[in-house]
């Protein structure tokens, strides 16, 4: 099946460079010992490189499962999936590991910031995994803050910071390691009004520069942001519309 292709507010298509995500038939099962559970059911996905795509539906319905495997925190029980045209599925954890390193950025509801560092320190951790020399870490990392408004607070710990200031602190983490797609859960979920509204244009911004964002959210206003909208009900894609198409 050939999904709609976003197009920004530049006109260009967002799947001219191919596809970035490619789920087949994909399936999770959860053996509880007792009952198994389906969390997702038979699951095809296509996101086009540059696209930005909000998965929603109500709690339970599998999206935050879904975000799970498309950032290969977790592995299908069924079907086929290559990122970026990897082959995905069957890989065993340490070849996961090294694929969410080389290829997804992660923001969280949680931010899931380490609070004994600093906003710094925080934003060089993935470059640290990933073999990134101390010198680069340092500049790159520098180079994030600055585009994510957070030059001023470089050496604040997460306790010191807002919100907000931590979501673009786990934002510019995110892009640290220049990963092929953003994956963010509920990123505006904790936030107040104003903070969240800030973090949505910030992502929108990273749309425009061309980058490819799959966002799980609640919040209608950032769904909207969004160039394409998936909506996801008892572990199936029920919808997949195009934003103003």
């Amino acid at each position: 099946m050939n999904w709609p292709l976003t197009r920004r507010k530049n006109g260009s298509a967002g799947a001219s460079n191919g596809h970035i995500i490619e789920m087949r038939s994909i399936t999770k099962v959860y053996d509880t010992g007792k009952i198994q559970v389906e969390a997702l059911r038979g699951i095809d996905l296509e996101v086009g490189r540059g696209e930005f795509v909000a998965i929603v539906g109500p709690s339970g319905s599998g999206k935050s499962t879904l975000l799970n495997l498309v950032g290969c925190l977790d592995t299908p029980s069924d079907g086929d999936y290559f990122l970026g045209g990897e082959v995905v599925a069957g890989l065993d954890k340490d070849q996961l590991a090294d694929v969410r390193n080389r290829r997804v950025g992660f923001v969280f509801q949680n931010f899931n910031l380490l609070p004994q560092l600093t906003a710094l320190e925080n934003v060089e951790m993935p470059m640290l995994f990933g073999g990134v020399g101390r010198k680069q870490r340092r500049q790159r990392a520098l180079e994030q803050l600055e585009k994510v408004g957070l030059a001023d607070r470089v050496d604040h710990k997460p306790t010191e910071l807002s919100g907000g200031q931590m979501q673009r602190v786990a934002i510019a983490r995110a892009l640290a390691m220049e990963p092929d797609i953003i994956l963010a859960d509920e990123p505006t979920g904790n936030l107040d009004t104003g903070s969240g509204s800030d973090v949505m244009s910030l992502l929108s911004e990273l749309w425009e520069q061309g980058r490819t964002l799959v966002v799980v959210t609640h919040d209608k206003g950032l769904s909207k942001r969004a160039g394409r909208v998936v909506e996801i009900r008892d572990g199936a894609v029920v919808q997949d519309e195009v934003n103003g198409g």
